[in-house]
């Protein structure tokens, strides 16, 4: 097809093609939300702190640090050394979502990698993480998607 065919062609489809596009990402409505990267942030530290104190204390796990940043492709991740790093885009994810992250990345100071006894350890945790889960599978792209106020 000539460039001019292409073009009529993605002209004559603009209302199906923008159809499709728009039920390929599920909508959260993130679009209007007003928050700065640096209020999230805060909001995030301190939330995943108490989050993560309770929850090492039940584990008998000790973390060294946490760490909150603006990864473009990971919720969550634990260090050798002990720093638990968290996105701080959770903010914008339903509470139990945050709160299965923070869980998943203790989960590994106790198993390292994501094997069988490291699937059992967080079912036994929390026994609904799968859901939690689907839901950052589902949601996760529009989440990474969204840019903060400066």
């Amino acid at each position: 097809m000539s460039e001019a065919e292409v073009e009529r062609v993605l002209r004559d489809q603009q209302g199906w093609i923008e159809e499709r596009r728009r039920r390929q990402v599920p909508r959260l409505g993130l679009e209007g939300l007003a928050v700065s990267e640096s209020t999230a942030r805060t909001g995030a530290r301190g939330l995943i702190s108490i989050l993560a104190d309770e929850e090492a204390k039940r584990l008998g796990v000790t973390y060294r640090r946490i760490r909150i940043g603006g990864q473009r492709t990971l919720w969550g991740s634990c260090s050798p050394s002990g720093t638990l790093s968290f996105n701080w885009r959770l903010m914008l994810a339903p509470a139990e979502v945050l709160d299965y992250v923070v869980v998943h990345e203790l989960c590994h100071l106790r198993v390292r990698n994501h094997s069988r006894r490291f699937w059992a350890l967080v079912e036994q945790r929390r026994p609904h993480w799968r859901e939690q889960r689907d839901w950052l599978r589902e949601h996760g792209p529009e989440l990474l998607a969204f840019k903060a106020q400066e």
